[in-house]
């Protein structure tokens, strides 16, 4: 006999069950868009394998490369690749906020946030990166097999936490984490958790997730707007009159979030849910590929 609790809890390991492969699938499909624009996440650094030549410029005498300057009237430096795998974090928002979308056409913040971490995983993993689930217990581990183990992690996680932003975690120094949410919640929150990691030598990168019509305010007319997080509701007999304030406000909030990121040398970049996930992608992939911002 199966009690209720019980019951409940497999249909919905059930229901998660049969999104799971979907998605798995969808996000090797926008991994691989970008992969064929990318070759790698090629880092300066120590290492023997070469990248590229670069023009001299007040580097120490012995990295010019005379061989290479001898063919040219400049000088050049032999630059190499960072060859040591990376440890990297990632984190998708799983608040009640996250599963908001104003159409039916678009991605609940949440599929869009779960989409992105996926495809990213697999792109880091196809260049030997550890990777693994902040929170999840799990150490960064590479290899194929840690996709799946991904995907399993975000759905073994309670599916609405009650956090918009993640309890800190001691993390390596050097390590790298990824954040994916919607983060909306007060800038001084967040500045905090940022800046205890940026503390410790951890680097990161913020990727905000908004609806369109979180950008736009596009709605007319008498308006019943209710918070998902149990922050009441709000009726308004002109929602267009509102409109100008909200923009100004959340464009000052956004700028906020690009202050936290830059005050701790972590990178910022955003996304809406009715563009294409590679677009975000692609630039989240070359914002980690820089070293002085990530």
């Amino acid at each position: 006999m199966v009690d209720g609790g019980t019951a409940t809890r497999q249909h919905r390991a059930e229901g998660l069950a049969a999104a799971f492969p979907p998605l798995l699938v969808a996000a090797e499909r926008v991994a691989n868009a970008v992969a064929q624009g990318v070759h790698g996440r090629r880092r300066i650094g120590q290492g023997d394998t070469f990248w590229q030549f670069r023009p001299y410029s007040n580097d120490a005498a012995s990295r010019i490369d005379w061989r290479a300057s001898a063919k040219s009237a400049r000088l050049y430096v032999r630059e190499t690749e960072w060859e040591a795998a990376q440890s990297i974090w990632l984190w998708r928002d799983g608040s009640a906020s996250m599963d908001y979308a104003s159409a039916p056409d678009h991605a609940t913040k949440r599929d869009r946030a779960e989409l992105l971490l996926l495809a990213l995983a697999s792109l880091l993993l196809r260049g030997s990166e550890r990777v693994t689930l902040l929170g999840s217990g799990v150490p960064p581990n590479s290899g194929r097999a840690v996709l799946t183990r991904l995907a399993h992690g975000l759905w073994a996680a309670p599916q609405i936490a009650p956090a918009a932003v993640p309890p800190f975690a001691l993390l390596p120094r050097d390590s790298q984490l990824v954040m994916f949410g919607d983060f909306l919640s007060p800038l001084a929150e967040i500045d905090a958790l940022v800046s205890r990691y940026a503390v410790r030598g951890v680097r990161g990168h913020l990727l905000q997730i908004l609806d369109p019509a979180e950008e736009t305010l596009p709605f007319s007319g008498r308006v019943r707007f209710e918070g998902p997080e149990g922050e009441g509701h709000v009726l308004m007999s002109r929602a267009e009159a509102v409109r100008d304030a909200y923009i100004e406000k959340l464009a000052a909030h956004r700028a906020g979030l690009q202050a936290i990121a830059g005050a701790a040398r972590w990178s910022f970049g955003t996304h809406r849910t009715d563009r294409p996930a590679p677009q975000a992608l692609l630039g989240l992939f070359n914002a980690l590929a820089m070293p002085r911002n990530f």
